[in-house]
């Protein structure tokens, strides 16, 4: 499941007009997918959409949802083959009725053409569908100009954040097998693992900081400081200190990292994709970097604590206003030691693959 922000205001007159608007405000055109759209006294709150099929009770967490957005009417549509979409529709208006919700159109859309749940007359909605074509609707040219975008699928929208190749991607191996080189000879050479855990956590802390500073001015890391962010966002207390400044205008540093990390570096950096994505309202940017640190490690806590507030519908203003300052960190977590280098030393031990 994943839910979408509002997107600016579109004027919609027709189910053609709303099949139109969908991938606009999902980001992509659905395939097997329920969309359920929100509105509050006609202006939409929140885009949801689920894959299909899903297992009975999987729209519950709508109720609590729209209880909170003020939620007045509904609207439903579904993409693909009856046998599959008619049971989610189905769903939805019980779960509307339920909560005393006004469904104000419920379609299924599948090759080109769409039937509604609410008309049944022959005039205007045949048992045959009714043909529509959603990329040449104004509402199509409308999004457009708005600055809205619907891309082809939710392939599409993966590649995004899918891991960089060709010279990219050789590159940075080779950053990376230096990172890791530079902590192993420096892990050899000292005389006391939590001096050196204190050294190493003071430094990486200031290149996260470094890091944001100069992403807000849109400057892209270099191969070595990614690299060497990577490494360093292993260690918990460091990547708290990202997530406690989190800020939307981060997105475009996690972004970058999501893509061009070693794969075994990238649960931390795509954990705080999906934290600046759900701050803007993009939960489906969210959900799939989520799958993409959960892929690399099923067990990273961050990933499965963001997925299940996702899954759950929560509200993104439940974090933003209570995560810890640095400070309050310190105070949390105590005087760095060798303990907090564990899962940094895990991943030094895997070598990555040989450079061409």
């Amino acid at each position: 499941m994943t839910t979408n922000a509002p997107a600016p205001c579109l004027t919609l007159t027709s189910p053609a007009d709303l099949l139109a608007a969908v991938p606009y405000l999902v980001g992509f055109h659905p395939e097997d997918s329920l969309i359920v759209i929100g509105l509050h006294h006609g202006h939409a709150k929140v885009a949801a959409r689920w894959n299909l099929p899903f297992p009975r009770g999987t729209l519950d967490p709508l109720t609590a949802l729209f209880d909170r957005e003020g939620i007045t009417e509904m609207v439903i549509v579904g993409y693909g083959r009856g046998e599959a979409v008619t049971p989610a529709v189905d769903e939805a208006r019980l779960l509307a009725t339920a909560s005393d919700i006004h469904v104000g159109e419920a379609i299924r859309a599948h090759e080109g053409r769409y039937w509604s749940y609410i008309c049944d007359l022959p005039r205007c909605c045949p048992p045959e569908g009714t043909p529509y074509d959603p990329t040449t609707s104004q509402i199509a040219a409308e999004a457009t100009v708005r600055g809205m975008v619907a891309l082809p699928d939710r392939r599409a929208l993966e590649r995004t954040i899918a891991p960089a190749t060709g010279p990219v991607r050789m590159a940075m191996r080779r950053a990376t097998a230096t990172a890791v080189a530079e902590v192993r000879a420096r892990l050899t050479a000292a005389t006391d693992l939590d001096t050196f855990a204190h050294d190493y956590v003071t430094e990486a802390l200031s290149g996260v900081r470094a890091a944001l500073t100069s992403h807000g001015g849109r400057l892209r890391l270099d191969d070595t400081e990614a690299a060497r962010l990577g490494l360093a966002l292993s260690v918990i207390r460091v990547r708290d200190e990202a997530w406690t400044m989190m800020h939307e205008a981060h997105l475009p540093l996690w972004k970058d990292l999501t893509r061009r990390l070693e794969p075994r570096f990238v649960p931390p950096a795509a954990s705080l994709l999906a934290m600046a994505a759900w701050r803007t309202g993009d939960n489906i940017l969210a959900t799939i970097a989520l799958e993409r640190a959960l892929t690399t490690d099923p067990h990273y806590s961050m990933a499965n604590l963001l997925t299940h507030a996702l899954q759950s519908l929560l509200s993104p203003d439940i974090v933003r206003d209570r995560l810890p300052t640095p400070g309050e960190l310190d105070t949390a977590m105590g005087p760095a030691n060798g303990g907090w280098l564990i899962p940094l030393l895990g991943l030094l031990d895997d070598e990555p693959p040989p450079t061409a």
